[in-house]
This record gives C-alpha cells, sequence and structure tokens, in this order.
C-alpha cells in the first residue's frame, strides 16, 4: 500500500508550542499514595517538566503521604524516578532545586493525628515558602481509601481552609458499579463542592485525545461530514499486549469493563461523537459529553461479547493465561476483554454503530478511533484490471492515541497504467515527525489544570454517573450468567471470535492497526 506523507511547513517542524502563560498561584501538592509507582514514573516527572517550563510559580512545594516510613529516602527516589521516566538528564541545574521542594509525611491514612500533623507541616511550609494556603490534594491511593481520607480531610479543616484554596484530585477507578459510584460522589460532595473536585482519567492528558477537539472544529472541512450522512460505522480500539502484571487482587474485582470501557473508552466516545460547545470552558464541554452518553441506547446484551485470555505467545515469548496469573482465581469469570456495539438515537448519529473493544493480552499494543465512510456508489468503476486491488475499499480515518500517535486518511487513487485500477492510498501525519519526540507522559496537563482549577479536562459527577447507568446492567447480567467457555482466546491475538461476529453480523470487520 503506498503511503503519502503530510507536509508541514518547514516553520512548524521541530518547534515547541507556544509558552502557555498561564501561572498556578503558589501552593503544596499533597499526594496521598506517594509510596506507589504512579508518584515515582508519572507525577513527579510530570511536575519537573512544569517546572522546565517555567509553568509552576517559585512558592511551591510537594509532601508525599503514605504509610511506610520514608522520610530520609524519599526525595531521593523521587529524582531517581524522575530521572529514569521523565527522560530528564542529571545534569539538569534545576532538579537539584526541585527536589529540595519535595517533602515527606508518614501516617496511617485512618489515623486523626497524623492528620494533625500533616496539617501543621503543611502550615510550616507556607511560612516557609510561601505557598499562601493553597493545597491541591492527590488521591493516588486504593479506592476503599478515597472517603476516610477525605472525611478526615474535612474533619480537620483542610477541605476549605481559612486563607487559600483547596483542591482535589481523585484517580479512577470511581465506583464499580452506579449505586457505589453515587454513594462516593455523595461522600465526596460532603466535604468539598464540586468546584473543588477534579476526577482524573489520565487518557485525557494525552494530546492526541485533545487534539481531537482541535481536529474536528478547528478544521472547516471535517465537520460537514461528521454525520450519519457520511459516517457508516465508528470503530474504537484499546488493546495492550501485556496482562494483569501482578495485579491479580485488583483485576479480579475490576475486569476490562470497568478498568477500561467505562472511563477510557467512554472518553474517547464522547470527544468524536459530542456536539460543538459554545466555548472550550468546562461546563460546556463537559454538558455536550454528558449529552453523548444520555443519547446511547441501552445496551442490549447480545450486542456484548467477554473473553479471556489463555496460554499463548506475547511479543515473541510464551505467556501464561489468566486463570494462572499471581493471586487469580484458578476458575476466574473476569473479563479480560470487552467488546459493545452502541448506538445512539440523536440527529447526528441515529443509524451510525460504534464498535467498542478493550483488551489485555492482545496482538498489540494500540489504542485508536477509526472512522468509516460511507461508500460511494462503484458502478463507474466496475471494469476488469490488472492493479492487484480485489476491491475499492471504503475511505477510513484513523486517529492514533498510542502509541505512534498521529492520524491517517485512506482514500482511493488510480494505479498508473492504461487501465482504470484504483487502490487504497494512506495519508499520514505522526506527531513525533513534525512536531519530535514529547517526553510529557500526560499528567502535565492535568496537574497544571488541577492547579489552575480548570475542570474541563476532568469528569463530572454527571458524566459518571451516566456512563455507570449504561454499563451497570450489562455487568449485572455478565454476574448472573458465568461464561463456560473461558478462556475463550489465546493470548497474542485479537481477541475471541465472537467480537468478530459482532461485527461481522453487520457486514462489518475490525480495523487491527
Amino acid at each position: 500500500m503506498a503511503t503519502t506523507e503530510v507536509r508541514i511547513a518547514p516553520e512548524v517542524i521541530g518547534t515547541a508550542a507556544p509558552r502557555s502563560e498561564r501561572l498556578p498561584d503558589p501552593g503544596i501538592v499533597v499526594i496521598f499514595g506517594a509510596s506507589g509507582d504512579l508518584t515515582k514514573r508519572k507525577l513527579l516527572p510530570a511536575l519537573f517538566h512544569l517546572e522546565q517550563q517555567g509553568l509552576l510559580p517559585a512558592e511551591f512545594a510537594i509532601v508525599g503521604v503514605a504509610r511506610r516510613n520514608l522520610k530520609s529516602e524519599f526525595a531521593a527516589d523521587m529524582k531517581d524516578g524522575i530521572l529514569k521516566f521523565g527522560g530528564v538528564k542529571e545534569n539538569d541545574q534545576r532538579l537539584d532545586s526541585f527536589i529540595d521542594k519535595v517533602d515527606y509525611h508518614a501516617m496511617n491514612f485512618d489515623d486523626d493525628a497524623g492528620y494533625t500533623d500533616l496539617k501543621a507541616l503543611l502550615d510550616q511550609i507556607d511560612r516557609e515558602r510561601g505557598t499562601e494556603g493553597n493545597r491541591l490534594f492527590y488521591l493516588a491511593v486504593a479506592p476503599e481509601y478515597f472517603s476516610d481520607i477525605i472525611n478526615r480531610l474535612g474533619v480537620h479543616g483542610m477541605a476549605h481552609p481559612e486563607k487559600g484554596h483547596a483542591r482535589v484530585i481523585i484517580e479512577k477507578p470511581f465506583g464499580h458499579d452506579l449505586k457505589s459510584a453515587r454513594e462516593l460522589n455523595d461522600e465526596v460532595n460532603k466535604v468539598f463542592n464540586e468546584e473543588q473536585i477534579f476526577r482524573i482519567d489520565h487518557y485525557l492528558g494525552k494530546e492526541t485525545v485533545q487534539n481531537i477537539l482541535v481536529f474536528r472544529f478547528a478544521n472547516g472541512i471535517f465537520e460537514p461530514i461528521w454525520n450519519r450522512n457520511f459516517i457508516d460505522h465508528v470503530q474504537i480500539t484499546a488493546a495492550e499486549s501485556i496482562g494483569i502484571e501482578g495485579r491479580g487482587p485488583f483485576y479480579e474485582k475490576a475486569g476490562a469493563l470497568r478498568d477500561v470501557v467505562q472511563n477510557h473508552v467512554m472518553e474517547l466516545l464522547s470527544f468524536v461523537a459530542m456536539e460543538p460547545p459554545v466555548s472550550f470552558e468546562a461546563s460546556a464541554v463537559r454538558g455536550e459529553k454528558v449529552k453523548v452518553w444520555r443519547a446511547i441506547k441501552p445496551i442490549a446484551i447480545e450486542n456484548t461479547v467477554r473473553g479471556q485470555y489463555a496460554l499463548g505467545m506475547a511479543d515473541g515469548q510464551q505467556v501464561q493465561g489468566y486463570r494462572e496469573e499471581d493471586r487469580v482465581d484458578p476458575n476466574s469469570a473476569t473479563e479480560t476483554f470487552a467488546s459493545l456495539k452502541l448506538e445512539m438515537e440523536n440527529w447526528r448519529w441515529a443509524g451510525v454503530p460504534f464498535y467498542l473493544r478493550a483488551g489485555k493480552r492482545m496482538a498489540k499494543r494500540v489504542t485508536e478511533i477509526t472512522i468509516q465512510f460511507k461508500q460511494p456508489p462503484l458502478l463507474l468503476f466496475d471494469r476488469p484490471g490488472t492493479g492487484g486491488c480485489s476491491e475499492i475499499q471504503p475511505n477510513l480515518m484513523v486517529i492514533r492515541i498510542q502509541p505512534d500517535e498521529g492520524i491517517s486518511l485512506r482514500f482511493g487513487a488510480k494505479v498508473p497504467g492504461p487501465e482504470t485500477n484504483v487502490c487504497p492510498v494512506v495519508m499520514d501525519f505522526q506527531y513525533a515527525t513534525a512536531f519530535g519526540v514529547n517526553s510529557a507522559n500526560g499528567y502535565e496537563r492535568l496537574l497544571l489544570d488541577a492547579m489552575l482549577g480548570d475542570q474541563t479536562l476532568f469528569a463530572h459527577r454527571d458524566g459518571v454517573e451516566a456512563t455507570w447507568s449504561l454499563y451497570t446492567p450489562v455487568l449485572e447480567a455478565w454476574a448472573k450468567t458465568k461464561p463456560r467457555d473461558f478462556p475463550n482466546y489465546t493470548s497474542g491475538t485479537w481477541g475471541p471470535k465472537a467480537a468478530d461476529g459482532l461485527i461481522g453480523r453487520d457486514g462489518r470487520r475490525w480495523h487491527n492497526g
């Protein structure tokens, strides 16, 4: 297949994005669960990237909070994480001064005395560093600790300080069904106002996800055809080649539908399907996303497929099946793959199916959105030829979220020669080629927005409950009928055959990037 590369204007290639003029107020980022991998691999590297770009105030500090006694080694460990996972050079002169702003507090999350001491430490940092009483609490902890930490922050006067502001970032999963999500929302709202709450989905920090809105609404050639009159169907794939990576107890409670589809995949779907917001303010964008989710028809159980991986090959090595993974029930019914067909009842998308799939131990790691356009009348080209293309393929637009971030467009072109033979060619845009390799991990934008109080890329409780209301009936139906064919797909493949049947019965097939 021929490939035509997009030409980027010379003045764009290799240039950095213009520096944002947004600078947060002085403040302290307090990370609960700071001894976990997320802090070392993602959060501290992201905060240092902001420091490198001049996007953090001089009056700034970080306090890690966890149960282990790491006071003497925490800062050094975080420096090591920034160097290993942040693409940072050891001779960066800003690194040591940044690490000087890192502190640590050991406590149990249910220990009231620990919160009293934490508040005293934060007040001390205010006096020494001029952080003005502003706090951003990041809950990088297991979901069972969310309510406890939030309640005690309220009891100890840290949710609504007399001086400065307080905000809280809550990691997913936010609930495990509609009932638990509502209960957690109610618990959080007893302590924090909705304007203080930032429910994070790290997918929304990815440049390619944010670019979907720019791609649609900043280019006049796409939006007029972005509807049921021109689009045949939409596919969203979130595939991983890895297994559960030692997270048996977590995954046994979660499964693919809760872990990926209800949050990550639905966020991608909303960006593809939403109407143009009146502005890019948080309320306008989030309002349009909720409209999309509420327009989705109840999901029929026959439009769902679940799977579980078996022994197979992944990345050239033999790997074990899910039931053989550490701390997994040998008779587990937990799905490591989920596929669904969704349908909407609105003017833009009525009659256009959305096919979703997500899974572990699949053929390759790829997250992408495929827009397949309707086939034009082809009688004009219905003549024998020798061009080597068996059929004229429909136009495809593929938005690659990860890896190899970019956008490609497939269209038909005449093969050179005396006969009229039409073959597909691809016009391909890659972020790395156009703008250079970006060391950011996606948390930079989200952390900066939270410090600024911008909730545009964070979930509102209405959105969380809207997506759970769609998937809770599916989870309940699956729980009532245990799968008899698990495991039903080999590691290193594209999932169970039933998923091919789900899309195949409509005369369509998966685009396996």
